[in-house]
């Protein structure tokens, strides 16, 4: 039946569509697929690459995971990164939008366009390595904080077990915003005028504006950029890793730098494939919803 059917499309539409999307196929299959199938049969030994003679295992590395502790705080504290992190991009990222699309002097506008924009041109190295010098003890912003009479004595942001992930979120809200701007102001200029004038008329004030009209128009563009960026800062490895490392203890311990410490650092390829693994069904499924929300209807 599968055959008949590719039969009868190459007959109608030829072949040369297959000659179009072979290479990137080819280029997919080895630089992803391939490498994702052996992630998941590296999973299944035990420690593969380390002993010499792998020992099938099943979902021995799967399971030992329900017992460790570690992995249930990284899970936790991927969570937390992930909620807070996409709730105040989405928050942040609407309120300048907003301010960006109102009619002001065009200069200003691509000047403030410019600047807001900076945060997601900037590589994560260099995002984590300002905002290490920015909040060093002996640093900017505990100067400034010290001279305002907040700060009794310097603070150590990414070093205090409490602070650390409060101020990793804060980094993470940072250099995340401007892709749910950029993404808002286009979904903004593209709502008709006459809706905003229809609403005045019938004497809707500007938040109820917001509310009733903007919002709604915005609807689409905000699910897909929510699980867009949901599944990228789940994922997120570099900057976590760049500015705490996962620590001070676990306090900042997330499933990728998790994974990593187990590959890296402990050398446990089977268990750190595992972990990928999870990582990966999770991804797909926040991925899931996203491929069927654009869908067509």
């Amino acid at each position: 039946m599968v055959l008949r059917k590719f039969a009868t499309m190459s007959k109608s539409r030829g072949i040369a569509p297959y000659f179009y999307i072979g290479p990137v196929m080819a280029i997919l299959t080895i630089l992803m697929i391939y490498p994702m199938c052996m992630i998941i049969k590296l999973a299944l030994y035990n420690n593969y690459y380390v002993v010499s003679k792998p020992v099938w295992v099943g979902l021995k590395n799967f399971i030992d995971f329900s017992r460790n502790e570690i992995f249930w705080v990284s899970l936790k504290n991927t969570v937390i990164f992930t909620v807070f992190s996409v709730f105040f991009h989405m928050i942040v990222g609407i309120a300048f939008a907003v301010l960006l699309n109102q009619p002001l002097n065009e200069i200003a506008l691509t000047f403030f366009r410019s600047i807001l924009i900076l945060p997601w041109i900037f590589t994560a190295a260099i995002v984590a390595i300002n905002w290490q010098l920015l909040l060093d003890p002996l640093g900017i912003i505990n100067f400034i904080l010290g001279k305002l009479g907040m700060l009794t004595s310097p603070v150590e942001w990414f070093g205090d077990y409490f602070l650390a992930m409060p101020t990793l979120i804060f980094v993470s809200i940072w250099r995340g915003y401007p892709f749910v701007m950029i993404s808002i102001l286009a979904g903004l200029q593209g709502i008709p005028i006459n809706t905003y004038e229809a609403a005045k008329i019938d004497g809707a004030d500007a938040w109820q504006i917001f509310c009733y009209v903007t919002l709604p128009q915005l609807k689409p563009i905000l699910l897909s950029v929510g699980l867009l960026d949901t599944i990228w800062t789940f994922r997120l490895f570099p900057l976590i890793w760049l500015t705490t490392g996962g620590g001070p203890g676990r306090a900042t311990e997330v499933l990728s730098t998790y994974t990593y410490k187990l590959a890296f650092v402990r050398f446990e390829f089977s268990k750190a494939s595992a972990l990928g693994t999870i990582i990966l069904i999770f991804v797909m499924v926040f991925t899931f919803f996203y491929l069927k929300h654009q869908k067509p209807v």
